[in-house]
């Protein structure tokens, strides 16, 4: 997903009051400040409420939360604050208040799979953002060709779970990741990944803060001394960077690929243009409102203003309930019936079908009228009878594969 495209003549939202529960185990930390003190300067009412005092009830058709015993009361917004050590039950608590009809800034979905570092790897391989090469190994004799592959050694080797740097090693050859790997794996039972080495970002990253669908800040983390890495929590510094259209785009497709409306996107400086390091989804907001000196928490609750009325909803879900009825994603290449055809000269419509997106280069065009041009290069996401979306569906793409083993 990217940038969308607004509506000519959209209607400006009324400002209402807001109950906003922000969940965080640590009431006097800088970001759990800076969020409740930027929601009442809004007018606003904000709670800090510990994740880890709360019990779910789960009965059909009445989804409920207890806080420290008691039923909890009503709240418009939530922000979710929970620290990787309670990531299964944080987003459990989290969960629930979306099922409860709660908006949340970010949803228990996003927040779990941005916490699993593969999981998020294997998300973002999927589209064209750049990352260091990544692999996944179980063998220990698989460790020296997967290196290999990678062009050899150095390379870093990270814990699945790791934060703010802890679990993450350098190692100069391909001996000295083996015998990390094998400790991890065997002694302390970790998984872990092996990523390319970025040898001329050495000590440095930028770490990109998303809200919705901007770069609100952003700032340039370097190491101190020889250390490699640059979190603030190891020593590093941090200053203030004005980034160039290609990483804006970058953290932004980066943070709505994982789902979040509110993200520290870090990304390392390569020959080739901003690679992803990481997408945070509990970012924290001391080190870059310090460093830049802008009111981050403020935009976090602008969004909430915004954004307040319309809560997590499964779309795919939604519209597939009725049997025989689904969602599609049809490219439209040169050689496409659709390439050049309005919406309705295309006939779609009268296939039982919607479009309700096109997608052209770095802008989505919502709910197109019957008089919108399809241009080839646009992607179309319909919605309608899956029989007659049948016939304007691309033909699998086969892979081309490198030399396989087998």
């Amino acid at each position: 997903m990217l940038p969308i495209a607004p509506s000519p003549g959209a209607a400006m939202t009324t400002k209402r009051k807001l109950k906003i529960a922000i969940l965080s185990r640590g009431p006097r930390l800088y970001s759990t400040r800076r969020l409740k003190e930027a929601a009442e300067k809004a007018g606003h009412r904000a709670v800090v409420l510990n994740p880890l005092k709360f019990s779910i009830d789960v009965e059909q058709g009445e989804p409920d939360l207890h806080f420290k015993g008691k039923p909890l009361s009503t709240y418009d917004a939530v922000i979710p604050r929970i620290g990787a050590s309670i990531t299964l039950f944080g987003t459990a608590v989290l969960r629930q208040f979306e099922q409860m009809g709660v908006y949340s800034v970010n949803s228990s979905a996003a927040v779990a799979t941005s916490r699993d570092k593969l999981r998020s790897i294997q998300i973002l391989s999927r589209h064209r953002v750049g990352f260091p090469k990544t692999a996944f190994v179980h063998d220990i004799d698989q460790i020296q060709p997967t290196i290999d592959h990678m062009g050899g050694p150095p390379v870093v080797i990270k814990l699945l779970q790791g934060t703010q740097g802890i679990g993450v090693i350098l190692a100069d050859t391909t001996h000295v990741a083996q015998s990390i790997i094998e400790v991890l794996q065997r002694a302390a039972h970790q998984n872990v990944l092996i990523q390319e080495f970025v040898a001329e970002s050495r000590g440095r990253d930028v770490r990109a803060f998303v809200v919705g669908n901007r770069v609100v800040a952003a700032m340039r983390r370097v190491a101190k001394g020889d250390e490699f890495r640059s979190n603030l929590h190891r020593g590093g510094t941090a200053e203030v960077v004005e980034l160039d259209a290609a990483y804006e785009k970058a953290a932004v497709q980066a943070a709505q690929i994982m789902g979040l409306r509110v993200a520290g996107v870090d990304m390392l400086e390569g020959n080739k243009g901003p690679m992803i390091m990481e997408v945070n989804s509990s970012p924290g907001l001391e080190g870059i409102e310090t460093s830049t000196g802008i009111d981050v928490a403020g935009s976090i609750i602008e969004l909430i203003e915004d954004e307040v009325i319309f809560p997590e909803i499964d779309l795919r879900q939604r519209l597939t309930l009725r049997s025989g009825y689904g969602v599609i994603e049809i490219p439209v290449d040169q050689n496409s019936p659709l390439a050049g055809k309005t919406i309705k000269e295309s006939g779609i419509r009268d296939h039982d079908a919607l479009v309700l997106t096109i997608q052209r280069g770095d802008l989505t065009i919502p709910n197109p009228l019957g008089r919108r041009e399809m241009l080839a290069g646009d992607v179309l996401l319909c919605f309608g009878n899956t029989l007659n979306l049948k016939q304007f569906a691309p033909a699998p793409r086969k892979r081309r594969r490198k030399a396989a083993a087998k």
